[in-house]
């Protein structure tokens, strides 16, 4: 077995339940303000996606991830809200970079609610979003359905990555490992036949050798 092999087995070989439960404490660990930099949530989805094997389980890590991520937000939004400018001098909005408040500001000022759906894509961002929707007085049922559509994609768009790239290592492995025998059958044969090429080309140049002696007995 591989490197990615062996990743993917002990991934798959947890109880599904406790699978889900731990991605889904990490994802609500990220998507929550204060400790969206100590854990790694989108990476350990990922792995986690690539032990999905059928639809069931699909739908079950993906609508656990989504709420999980809205909770998530729903914190951030009601810190934001509670604490409102002085989010940004924070020593937690500071360690994960004034820019990425700023950014988000400046979103939610040209896109409104469409900065809580696009936020939720990238890096960063999508922990400060809420904070910083909350801060800018954004209405909350505006934020609240944005916040869980944008959930919704977000988890179903990772836990399809998660799931198709688990499936195209283990398929990729497989092919990998039919070629290797492949090739190794192939080499045998290869090697074989030039084997025999040489025998055969030695055994002739002696029969020659002893056909051209008489041949030279007589001319003398």
């Amino acid at each position: 077995m591989t490197f990615i092999s062996d990743v993917l087995a002990a991934v798959g070989s947890l109880p599904k339940p406790l699978l889900v439960l731990v991605t889904g404490a990490l994802v609500l660990g990220e998507c929550t303000i204060g400790l969206g930099f100590l854990v790694p949530g989108e990476s350990g989805l990922l792995i986690a996606s690539a032990a999905v094997t059928d639809l069931g389980f699909f739908f079950v890590l993906a609508g656990v991830v989504a709420v999980c991520a809205t909770v998530g937000d729903n914190i951030g939004f009601w810190l934001g809200r509670r604490y409102r400018l002085k989010m940004r001098e924070t020593k937690v909005v500071r360690k994960l970079g004034q820019q990425h408040w700023d950014r988000a500001g400046q979103l939610l000022r040209k896109w409104g609610i469409g900065a809580v759906l696009v936020g939720r894509f990238l890096p960063v961002v999508r922990t400060l979003m809420p904070a910083a929707a909350g801060t800018s007085g954004m209405s909350y049922p505006k934020f609240a359905v944005s916040s869980l559509i944008g959930a919704i994609a977000w988890s179903a768009t990772h836990v399809s990555i998660g799931w198709l790239a688990g499936a195209s290592a283990k398929y990729i492995e497989d092919a990998l490992g039919r070629t290797s025998w492949i090739l190794m059958a192939a080499v045998v044969v290869i090697g074989v036949s030039i084997w025999l090429l040489r025998r055969r080309r030695g055994t002739k140049q002696p029969e020659v050798a002893a056909a051209e002696e008489p041949a030279k007995d007589v001319a003398a």
